[in-house]
């Protein structure tokens, strides 16, 4: 039974669809990939005729949504929220790490593979950037059986509570490694037994200073390793609600077009495609649209 905080978080999640222009209307379908889901996580709605009647009503209610609410509300299929290790404990995430550090600057060990999935051989999909997990814990538990998720991340005590998270969840085909993509990716994803067929980097740290624009992590050597490690086929989806971040990964991938082509679709608008493909969005996500940001997506197909 839901528990009255839940129904509550509920109703302002659907406050929060009944204000935003965000609203998922329909999602377009790639059924080649099983990394997509072809219809859009819904939230039940509670509000009653009076909310519908009144959208002023509704958008002043709206003030009161807090957007973490709005998250649990996504993910509370995930049953999560109790779920933190002692260990781990309550997590502070330090919003922008600089990836040039010497910290940073030794490639992750390579794990074995049969030990961390169940199926090593299944079509393998990363998440750069992997934050909580919650992300890829949702869609890893969606298609249990068709593929595997793995998660880089360079905030260790993310990487932490995430596999805390994945071994409350009985997953076996998703993992998460604490990583620097810059510097670890091709020598990981190089060593996968499995074909590589989904690539996702979603609102990465922006680093808005010019001379910071150099620890973003979408630069050349890392598109390179993704192209070389990417089967013919294999998808490349970006995202960020900021505009020049976009761009810029935008450019970077569109500078490879002898080698990947931007999939356009009835969803895309001005380049962009306006709703998320992959059936949930992420926290950043959610944050950013709760505030009245855009958020800017392209996808990209690996040529055969």
């Amino acid at each position: 039974m839901l528990s009255s905080n839940l129904t509550e978080t509920r109703k302002m999640g659907s406050l929060y669809q009944a204000c935003s222009s965000s609203v998922a209307k329909s999602v377009f379908s790639l059924a080649s990939s099983p990394f997509i889901i072809t219809s859009r996580h819904k939230i039940t709605r509670y509000y009653t005729s009076s909310f519908r009647a009144s959208s002023t009503s509704t958008c002043q209610d709206l003030k009161e949504v807090r957007s973490t609410d709005v998250v649990d509300l996504e993910y509370a299929e995930l049953n999560l929220k109790y779920k933190i290790s002692e260990e781990v404990g309550h997590v502070r995430i330090r919003q922008h790490v600089n990836p040039l550090s010497s910290s940073f600057s030794t490639p992750a060990p390579v794990p074995d593979w049969e030990e961390v999935y169940k199926d090593p051989s299944l079509p393998l999909m990363v998440d750069i950037g992997s934050g909580s997990g919650r992300f890829l814990l949702w869609l890893a538990k969606k298609n249990a059986e068709s593929g595997n998720y793995l998660g880089l991340e360079i905030r260790q005590k993310l990487v932490k509570r995430a596999n805390f998270w994945v071994n409350e969840l009985g997953l076996s085909n998703v993992h998460f490694i604490f990583a620097n993509a810059m510097v670890s990716f091709d020598q990981l994803i190089s060593s996968y037994p499995g074909p590589l067929e989904f690539v996702s980097i979603l609102c990465p740290d922006p680093h808005f200073k010019k001379r910071h624009h150099k620890r973003r992590v979408v630069q050349k050597p890392l598109v390179d390793s993704i192209l070389q490690n990417l089967k013919p086929g294999g998808k490349v989806f970006v995202q960020s609600d900021v505009l020049d971040v976009a761009q810029d990964m935008r450019d970077q991938l569109d500078e490879e077009a002898k080698a990947l082509e931007h999939v356009d679709t009835v969803d895309t608008e001005e380049g962009w495609l306006r709703e998320n493909p992959m059936g949930i969005r992420t926290e950043r996500e959610i944050h950013a649209e709760l505030e009245g940001a855009r958020i800017y997506r392209r996808l990209y197909q690996k040529k055969g």
